[in-house]
Order: C-alpha cells, then structure tokens, then sequence
C-alpha cells in the first residue's frame, strides 16, 4: 500500500521497519522534517499481531521514573498536534486513580512525581477512596492518589491517524513487506516479500521480532517476549464503571498476591464490559500469538483482584483478547545505534507502557537517525547498560 509522492529515484533517506506506534511516529517526524521515507510492515494493515492494536490505552503524567515523567509533558502536547492534523478526537480525560500502600516506596515516587511536576489530583485516604468511587473496595487498606490529566488514547484511531499523517506528509507505505535480508553500508540495503530497497539510514520498530532482524547484524538483545491477556468483564449494574459515571483509569501496584500491576480501564470499548489486566504474561513466541489460549495464572490473579476490590463487576471475564509485550530486562526502552552499524537506529523493549510516549519515542528516533543531538538524555535507553550483550546467532 502507498500513497502520498513517491522519493526521486531508488534511493531513501530513511527506511522504518515496522509500522506499529513507534516506527509510525519515527517514519511521521523523518517525513514531517523533508526525510524521503520507506516505512515497510510485513502483515497487510490493519492487523492485531503485535503490541499497537486494540481501540484503547492509558495515557498518564503519573510516572515514578522522572525520565518518562518529563517525556510525558511533551508527548501530550503531540498528541494534541496529531488531534489537530488529523481532524478527529484520540484522546478521552478520564483521570486515574494510583493505588497503594502508603508505605510503599513506589507509591511514594508516584505522589512525589506528580507533585513535583505539578500535575493536577490529589492523595485519598481509603475511607476518602470509597466514598469518592463506590465500585472500588480498597481490600488491602490501599491509599491512591490521582492523575487528573490521565484518560484513554483511543489506540487504533491514533495509529491510523500517524500513518495517514505520515502519506500527507509525503512517506510511503509498504504492507505486506516482510523483510528477509538487511545488508548494512553505507547505504542499507532491505529486501522484502515484495521488493528491495535501499536507503542512507535505517530504523528498526519490529516489536517482537526484532531480535530475528537484529541477529545476521551481530546482535542480539537482551527482550523477552510475552503474550498478554487482555480481559472485559461485566458490571453487575451498567454504567456503573462506565465513562458516564466519571469512573477513572486505575494502576493497582503490586500484592502479595500479584506481583505485577493490575490496571484497569472504564467501559466504553464494549458495552457494559471494564477492560481490566495484569501487567505480565507468559512466554510466547510471535509466530504462535494466535495459538488456542491455555489456562492461566494471570486470569486467575485477575478474577481474584476483582472479587475482592471491584465488588460491582463479575469476577469471570466475558471476553479475552492478547497482545504481545516486548520486555527489557528492566522494563526501560531501548532508543539507540547499532554499535556497528551507525546509521541503523533500534527501537525496542517498550514493555508494555511505551503507547503514550509514542509521539516523543519517534521525534528521538528521528533525531538518532539524522546523526543530531536527541532532545532528552538517552542514558536510560543505551545498548550499553546490558553489560554484556548476547552473540547474535550468526
């Protein structure tokens, strides 16, 4: 698929290689600064076999990390552009609800992070959190503090708005393209299912499959990748957890009895339905994402969570749909060049919460790819703080 004027000639500044959140927004800032841009994706568009499809995300300021605490302050800001440009509303406030013990140290960041940035909510006792939203039994004796500029990006409509953002702008679009060779040089040669390519820069957004991409070029990275369970389940009363009775995003933080994030979502993408998960999963490789689903720890972690805190939704999902997740051992992105190669950029790792700082993750992928200083200090996101790299298998 391609629309918008083709480059002059056979020759690319830059080639993106997945379309997903990430390489769209990289593939939207190349075009958007003059950049002749590729951005290929192996499956016909629109597809659900990555980690960009589905209609919903949260976006939030609230984050314990002051890295993406900054980033999160501009990302809204070309999220709100993208608005703008595309003529159509991704994004719904809602604000969201950070549970927790006062106690715990995470907690603490959370209410120190938003303090100190400024972000309009407030701390609730769990006398003060009942009172407030009735649907949520704090079982735990948990305190939360809100996020008042925290809501939904409508995820789909975002990803289609990026990629026709992108056409306007002049880039071309190739789906159904799957790569199966990249000769580095000077000028990076890609070979897909459906052509060859060439360019001065390449960008690689594969998501779960970077790894396989990365392996003939002497690296391999240190990402797992897990298949997600993504569960609706029922409100006893509809519209009681809906967007017409005010009911926010909530980030449970971890239990005793669930050591990931629980988070949560208000009914609006099915009716009567609240999308809630658990911020983990299980191995999977991305070739088998549609296998028959098995019996799970993490629903069971789920159903229990909601029988005891959610007391207005049945603890039995109605609907379960998965999405994949592509981890880095410490859960940071991975925003850097190919130690050999300079002029190939690797986006990775976004272990489940990068959507958000989609807009912002591009604009610094963009910067790597034209050699130019990034916006943001890029020490959380370097190759080299795995210290030692596993050998690709060559």
């Amino acid at each position: 698929m391609a629309a918008g004027r083709e480059p002059h000639g056979s020759l690319y500044d830059t080639i993106v290689v997945g379309a997903g959140i990430q390489g769209s927004f990289a593939a939207y800032h190349l075009a958007k600064r003059g950049q002749e841009t590729l951005l290929l994706e192996q499956f016909p568009l629109p597809h659900s076999r990555g980690s960009s499809h589905g209609q919903s995300r949260i976006i939030r300021r609230a984050y314990p990390q002051e890295h993406y605490a900054l980033m999160m302050a501009e990302s809204y800001q070309l999220w709100e552009r993208l608005e703008a440009e595309a003529g159509t509303r991704l994004y719904r406030q809602t604000g969201m609800l950070v549970l927790g013990a006062d106690t715990d140290p995470e907690f603490q960041r959370y209410c120190q992070s938003l303090e100190r940035h400024g972000v309009p909510g407030e701390r609730l006792t769990p006398e003060a959190l009942c009172g407030r939203f009735p649907g949520i039994r704090p079982h735990g004796g948990e305190a939360a503090v809100s996020d008042g500029t925290a809501g939904i990006l409508h995820a789909d409509r975002a990803l289609r708005a990026v990629q026709d953002a992108f056409r306007r702008c002049g880039g071309a679009l190739r789906d159904g393209h799957k790569v199966t060779d990249i000769k580095p040089g000077v000028v990076v040669t890609v070979t897909t299912s459906g052509g060859v390519y060439r360019a001065k820069s390449l960008v690689i957004t594969a998501g779960p499959w970077t790894n396989q991409l990365l392996a003939p070029l002497g690296l391999q990275l240190p990402l797992q990748t897990l298949r997600i369970n993504i569960c609706y389940w029922p409100e006893k009363v509809p519209g009681a957890y809906g967007l017409s009775a005010h009911f926010p995003c909530f980030l449970a933080l971890r239990t005793s009895q669930a050591q990931h994030h629980i988070f949560g979502l208000p009914s609006s993408e099915y009716p009567g339905l609240v999308k809630i998960c658990y911020h983990w999963g299980s191995p999977a490789d991305p070739e088998e994402r549609d296998r028959a689903p098995e019996a799970s720890a993490d629903v069971q972690i789920l159903r229990d969570f909601v029988s005891k805190y959610l007391p207005g939704l049945v603890p039995e999902p109605a609907v379960v749909e998965h999405c994949m997740y592509t981890n880095t051992p410490d859960e940071d992105f991975i925003l850097d060049r190919h130690p050999t190669f300079s002029n190939i950029v690797i986006g990775a790792g976004f272990s489940g919460h990068g959507f958000k700082l989609a807009p912002v993750v591009g604009r610094l992928l963009s910067q790597l790819s034209a050699g130019e200083e990034p916006s943001y200090t890029m020490e959380p996101f370097r190759l080299r703080r795995f210290s030692a790299l596993p050998p690709a298998a060559l």
